[in-house]
Parts: C-alpha cells; sequence; structure tokens
C-alpha cells in the first residue's frame, strides 16, 4: 500500500514542480512572440452571426494574453514520464525506481491521446495567433480537428476491441451492456461529445478547474479499481494542470488553447473507457456525472443555435454557458470560483456511485 500511495501522488508532486519550473521559460516565448489574437472576441458565433457581447467583454484579454498555456500541462506530463524512467534507470532497487506508471495494458494509449491532442492543438493554437495564409487565419477549421478526433478515436476503438478485448460498457445500476462490434462507432461518437466540450476554455481558471477535479476523480476511481497505472496517469495530468492554475487563476497569464483542451478531451475519453470495463467499473457511465459541467457546456450550446435556428432567438445571453453568467454581470472570478465548487461537487458524487456507495 505504501508504495501504490508512493506511486500514484509522487508523480503529483512532481508534474507541479516540473510544471513551476517550466512555466517561466513557456512564459518568456509566448510574450516573446506575441502569441495572442490579432483582434478580439470570436468573429463568428456558433450560428454564423456576429458576437458583438462577447466581443465587448473580452476585446481587452483576447489581444494581450498568449495563447498555447496547455503546453505547461502535457510539458510537464511528459517531463515527469521521462524524470521517473531515469530514475528507473539509475536507481532500479530503490523506490524510485518503482514509480514507472508507463504500461501497455493501461497507460500507453491515453498517453498516444495525449501526445496527438498536443500537436495538432498546438497546430491550431499557432496557426490562429500567427494569421499564416487566409485559408488559416483562424486556426485549424473544426472539421479537421473533428477529423483527428475522429481518426484517434477509431484507432482507440480498434486497440480495445481487438487488442484489449473489449467490445461492452457497465451502466450503472444495471451491468454490462454488450455492444458487439457497435463498441468502436459509440467510442467515436463519445469522444466527439467529449472533445464539443472543449469550449468550456472561455475564463481564466475555468476549464483548467473543472478538468483538475475531473482527472482527480477518475485518479481515484481507477486506484479504487486498483488500476495503480492509471490512477498515477491521471494523478500527474493533475499535477500538470495545477501548475498551470498557479498561473492562469485570474488575471491569467496565458489560456490553455487548444494545445491543452484537446489533449485533456482525448485523453478523458480513454481514461473513462479504461476505468470501465477493463477495471470492471462503470467509467464511461460514470463521465456525464462528474462532468456534468462539461454536460451543461454543450447541451447550452446545442440549445443556443437550435433556437435561433428555429425560432430565431437566444436562450441565454451569449453561449457558452458560462459566458451567459458574464452577461448577467457576474465577475468572471465569481463564476469561475463557482464552477469549481459544482466540478468538485459532481466528481465527489461521480466517485460514490463508481465505488457502489
Amino acid at each position: 500500500m505504501e508504495l501504490t500511495i508512493v506511486k500514484v501522488f509522487l508523480p503529483t508532486a512532481l508534474a507541479f514542480a516540473i510544471g513551476i519550473l517550466i512555466t517561466p521559460t513557456v512564459t518568456h516565448y509566448l510574450y516573446k512572440y506575441k502569441m495572442w489574437k490579432e483582434t478580439p472576441g470570436k468573429g463568428r458565433g456558433y450560428g454564423g452571426g456576429g458576437t458583438p457581447l462577447f466581443d465587448k467583454l473580452h476585446e481587452q484579454s483576447d489581444t494581450n494574453t498568449p495563447r498555447l498555456g496547455g503546453i505547461v500541462i502535457w510539458g510537464s506530463v511528459l517531463l515527469t514520464i521521462f524524470l521517473i524512467g531515469l530514475l528507473e534507470m539509475w536507481m532500479p532497487d530503490s523506490i524510485f525506481g518503482k514509480l514507472n506508471f508507463l504500461s501497455r495494458s493501461q497507460t500507453w494509449l491515453p498517453l498516444f491521446a495525449l501526445a496527438i491532442g498536443a500537436l495538432v492543438g498546438f497546430a491550431d493554437d499557432y496557426l490562429t495567433v500567427s494569421g499564416n495564409g487566409k485559408h488559416f487565419a483562424g486556426g485549424l477549421p473544426l472539421s479537421q480537428r473533428l477529423v483527428v478526433v475522429a481518426v484517434t478515436a477509431l484507432f482507440s476503438a480498434w486497440w480495445f476491441y481487438e487488442k484489449l478485448e473489449i467490445s461492452s460498457v457497465h451502466l450503472i445500476g444495471y451491468g454490462e451492456v454488450p455492444l458487439g462490434f457497435w463498441f468502436i462507432p459509440f467510442f467515436i461518437i463519445v469522444a466527439l461529445c467529449v472533445y464539443t466540450s472543449s469550449v468550456i476554455d472561455g475564463l481564466d481558471g475555468l476549464s483548467g478547474g473543472v478538468f483538475m477535479y475531473i482527472f482527480a476523480a477518475y485518479a481515484g476511481i481507477a486506484l479504487w479499481q486498483n488500476q495503480i497505472d492509471i490512477a498515477a496517469f491521471c494523478a500527474t495530468i493533475v499535477g500538470g494542470i495545477l501548475a498551470f492554475l498557479w498561473f492562469n487563476i485570474p488575471p491569467a497569464r496565458f489560456y490553455m488553447g487548444e494545445t491543452g483542451i484537446m489533449a485533456l478531451t482525448l485523453t478523458l475519453t480513454i481514461v473513462a473507457f479504461m476505468t470501465d470495463m477493463l477495471g470492471e467499473g462503470e467509467g464511461v457511465s460514470i463521465l456525464p456525472i462528474v462532468g456534468f459541467l462539461l454536460v451543461a457546456t454543450v447541451v447550452a450550446n446545442v440549445l443556443q443555435v437550435g433556437s435561433k435556428k428555429l425560432f430565431g432567438r437566444k436562450i441565454f445571453l451569449i453561449a457558452p454557458l458560462h459566458h451567459h453568467f458574464e452577461a448577467l454581470g457576474w465577475p468572471s472570478a465569481k463564476v469561475t470560483m463557482r464552477y469549481w465548487v459544482l466540478g468538485f461537487v459532481f466528481a465527489i458524487i461521480g466517485v460514490l456511485l463508481s465505488i457502489g456507495l
């Protein structure tokens, strides 16, 4: 038990420390090369029209706060894994030589998803701020990013289906639901839905806090299921997010950007399935509970667009939902803190349900 606790929590502390150490360098280059948008606002909203209210609320922060802050998150995770690998080589017989949580059966796949999301998201952020070329001036088109998510999910689903021999999911209060080959399209749909929640990255500290609680919850769920490597991996991500939040709380030094949010959403999908049948748990059906704020964000967007298309009127002042609260007059810090409170509550509820309490 002692080794298990060390294996889960020491990488968390390492990732946090590494994130704090690398941030000055990351910040230096983000500001040196002015990695922020040239013009504020969204330009075009979800319904295809302008976003004057949003543009007014964010006209200052959009043009002087860099994107690409997600480098701190995945950078600290990758450097932590590298450092632990070195410790294993140098001190194989000590407790520091037993911290490696990379394993084919548990963590190769989520690490792969993290890397894909980080790279593609980096490209999107860079193109967004550089404005090179008319076609990519606003970053990678959403359609192309969705293709990347779908292809990554397709490969991951195939890995589960063929390599890990998983073709069903557990449903809370019901039990196993066999899906057969339909497991693969179901996996892809879940991945796309989780990725659409990336629009929650819109206020200082908001998305970081929400995802911190989600990954902490899955670290606890995996630990309860004795999936120690997944628990350590999720806890390491939490450490990276905490380092990011140290500099992202209002006023933010930088924004997470697509490089962070895409990496986290892709990884979250894999982790949810890893803690399902593979861990004899309900990782997938717990996801809408642990990630309730992500669900609420997506549902609000769908309702907003649907209402505008069908009835010609808006339900919310602005979508996503957190901007609606801003438009009502809530300070952005109040919105963020209340999301953090709710994120913690839903994470606890999800963990309790997953362990059968």
